[in-house]
């Protein structure tokens, strides 16, 4: 049986493989899912499967993550406009609405995920 752990490592990872391409500006969740959406993201940039691309963090432990793998930052003063956000979210209701948590990264990942495509 996969652990909930598992499950969030193979979202993480498919977010990335399925939605980030070289050149892209990335917005950088915030969370344990979005902890293994950062680890996928620079594997691949740092064996070159991607290229060209900078990212937004959400907020200061994502941007301490990110710069730990070399991934290049920037901010939404520069670059307002995404062309994708990769985040969890805390539930998911029987109708796809999800919920996010209350914690201080929260407005952060709102602003980011409202400038991505």
């Amino acid at each position: 049986m996969t652990s909930q752990e598992e499950l969030k490592k193979q979202t993480g990872y498919k977010s990335v493989d399925d939605y980030v391409s070289s050149g892209m500006v990335v917005g950088l969740g915030t969370g344990s899912t979005a902890y293994y959406a950062v680890e996928r993201l620079g594997q691949k940039l740092k064996s070159g499967e991607l290229k060209d691309i900078v990212a937004i963090p959400t907020s200061i432990r994502t941007k301490e993550q990110a710069e730990s793998l070399g991934i290049p930052l920037v901010t939404l003063d520069t670059h307002s406009k995404l062309d994708v956000a990769i985040d969890g979210a805390d539930n998911v209701d029987p109708f796809f609405h999800l919920v996010k948590g209350g914690g201080g990264a929260l407005l952060r990942e709102k602003m980011v995920e409202l400038a991505a495509d």
